[in-house]
């Protein structure tokens, strides 16, 4: 249970970054070169190569290097897990807001009269 919590620490640390979030926004349409995937980006190589460390080393992408390219591949399995933490968190508060308009509309005060006629 710490791994993963340690684990999604990680993940959500490298998409707290919008420009983290934008690479990784990228690499869901493919694999893409560290040159590419840093173009859009106003900043120095070695800056946005920081930015490839914290998401490697949070595990949502891994790269490989062949010749004088890196190549950057996202791992869906590790995006997964936190779309799963979010989906769990999303379905708690959703059974919390529905009980809490379920009481709401319980203590209405037309809950509370008989209908006129």
């Amino acid at each position: 249970m710490v791994n993963q919590q340690n684990a999604l620490d990680g993940i959500f640390h490298a998409l707290a970054d919008p420009t983290r979030r934008a690479v990784i926004g990228r690499l869901l349409k493919g694999a893409a070169p560290v040159k590419r995937l840093s173009e859009p980006f106003d900043m120095g190589l070695p800056a946005f190569m920081k930015h490839l460390t914290v998401l490697e080393t949070s595990g949502l992408i891994h790269t490989e290097k062949r010749g004088r390219v890196r190549t950057c591949h996202l791992d869906a399995e590790r995006l997964a897990a936190a779309e799963g933490w979010l989906s769990e968190q999303r379905a708690i508060w959703q059974g919390r807001t529905d009980r809490l308009a379920a009481f709401v509309e319980s203590q209405s005060p037309q809950a509370a009269m008989p209908e006129q006629q």
